[in-house]
């Protein structure tokens, strides 16, 4: 049996050559430039993804169709199947560049110059009220930029474990959620900020000017050069350690690839974990309305996207402090039982959601919105994160139970991206089935029958003089619909998460195919 030497503040085990533990307490002296090096990283791989936020909003009033929202939602994918190559950066590398430095700065590099290609010509894609918007090539250019910046998490991740010493590791979780947060908060709300001539002449200008304090274009233009000169001190002045020498493996190949692919099919045949992923993946029907599709609904019934952008900030410290909050109720045997309590709280955003879009465009009267207003939309806001982030927090929890602690992280990645999926997809459906859900009339005289279903009806209502106006919006058959299914997948998915809290630990462990 290993011995156990214990320091004052244990923090950090680590496993010595003789089979010993060594507990050590987190010191971060001489680490801190690591950690502002992975606070940086992180920051920046942020970028993108607040991008990628933003323009949704910056499409929303240029003639676009839902269908074409949907189109443009698959670039959040790449962060959801990012274990899928995860494997291959992990075990393909330059050893005398470095294990991690072979991937992050080649990728980074081409982030940077992908980000400076498309400033050249993102205006012309985002459309003028001449041209529609170029969905596809926006949609091909930010997914490949995410797909780019996935690569780059799954470099710094591995990165993290041998640049900080071994008492410092746990702070990587804290660079990874701080810098994440403070690169999404710079590419989505500040950009939307300082690129709305609404927000920039009533907080930032004194005198009013037609357009805001930035582009779309020069904004990657910024910070694609960002990314390249700091790529560029990286690879000369930043060394990468090696890993230590008792769990460090040699190089790996084609070989080490095909094992872990065949550790993650292992893990997937486990029943529990089969039961499991089926309610990660389905859990979210209930809520995509209200998660994809009331955000642009909004938008589209007159609030300034920016107004919806500045929501996040106040919720940024709570964001940060709800997790230790809330860990006291997901510590215990059932740490699903706080995300079953917050699920039917949150089948509730999408009728509340539902019934504040409506009764907008009465509101504001095509006016700036009012300070009431404004608390009405924050106080639904903070309802629906308190929600997320209760069952955010307790399937994490339940994630680090189960995992078999012999492949602790490729099982938790493995949780995470089956959540993750089981958040993009519905919300993706979400809004591709708006537009199908939608009834227009033609508002022309002698053409009550055109129901403007077709490009020919919308032609021939145009031709005499009349509209496509909304007889029932699509959103509100489909919150209704959401309601339904997520009050019947309820009454499923509440005894088969009991069921799978009351496993034992042996149900979920992958040596049981070894024996």
């Amino acid at each position: 049996m290993a011995v156990t030497k214990r320091k004052q503040s244990p923090e950090t085990e680590e496993l010595l050559e003789n089979g010993e533990t060594l507990i050590q307490e987190s010191n971060i002296k001489g680490d801190e430039l690591n950690i502002a090096v992975l606070l940086f990283l992180y920051t920046l791989q942020g970028i993108p993804l607040g991008l990628a936020g933003a323009v949704p909003m910056l499409l929303q009033n240029r003639g676009i169709t839902y269908t074409q929202q949907a189109e443009f939602s698959f670039v959040n994918w790449p962060f959801s199947i990012k274990l899928l190559w995860a494997p291959i950066v992990d075990a393909i590398f330059w050893p005398e560049f470095g294990r991690r430095k072979t991937w992050l700065v080649p990728v980074q590099y081409l982030i940077g110059i992908v980000m400076i290609i498309m400033s050249n010509s993102i205006t012309e894609w985002l459309g003028s009220e001449e041209n529609a918007p170029s969905m596809t090539v926006l949609t091909m250019s930010f997914l490949f930029l995410n797909f780019l910046a996935a690569t780059q998490d799954i470099a710094v991740d591995g990165w993290a474990l041998t640049m900080l010493k071994r008492c410092n590791v746990g702070h990587a979780s804290t660079c990874n959620t701080v810098g994440q947060t403070a690169g999404f908060f710079l590419g989505y709300v500040l950009f939307l900020a300082l690129e709305s001539p609404y927000f920039c002449n009533k907080y930032l200008r004194s005198i009013p000017q037609d357009t805001g304090l930035v582009t779309l274009s020069s904004f990657l233009l910024f910070w694609g050069w960002i990314f390249i000169i700091v790529t560029t001190l990286i690879a000369i002045f930043k060394h990468e350690s090696k890993e230590n020498p008792v769990k460090e493996r040699q190089v790996k190949g084609t070989k080490d690839i095909v094992n872990a692919y065949k550790q993650l099919y292992t893990i997937v045949k486990l029943p529990s974990v089969r039961t499991l992923a089926l309610v990660l993946f389905t859990a979210k029907l209930g809520f995509c309305a209200s998660d994809a599709v009331s955000g642009l609904k909004l938008i589209e019934a007159g609030v300034p996207r920016e107004d919806l952008a500045l929501l996040a900030v106040p919720l940024i410290p709570v964001q940060i402090i709800m997790p230790v909050v809330l860990a006291k109720y997901t510590t215990g045997p059932a740490p699903l039982s706080l995300w079953l309590k917050a699920f039917p709280l949150r089948l509730l955003v999408g009728p509340l959601a539902a019934g504040l879009v409506a009764i907008t465009p009465t509101l504001l009267a095509g006016s700036a919105p009012s300070y009431t207003y404004l608390f009405i939309l924050m106080c639904l806001y903070i309802f629906h994160q308190t929600c997320l982030y209760c069952m955010f927090v307790a399937v994490m929890a339940f994630f680090a139970k189960v995992s078999d602690p012999a492949v602790g992280g490729t099982y938790m990645t493995l949780l995470n991206t089956v959540s993750n999926l089981g958040t993009n997809w519905p919300n993706t459906l979400a809004l591709w089935a708006i537009d199908t859900l939608t009834f227009k009339k033609c508002t022309a005289p002698g053409l009550t029958d055109n129901t403007c279903s077709s490009k020919a009806e919308i032609d021939l209502c145009e031709s005499q003089d009349g509209s496509c106006a909304t007889a029932i919006d699509g959103f509100y058959i489909e919150t209704a619909i959401c309601l339904v299914v997520g009050v019947l997948w309820l009454q499923w998915g509440r005894p088969t998460i009991n069921r799978l809290q009351r496993l034992p630990t042996s149900a979920w462990q992958i040596n049981r195919f070894n024996r």
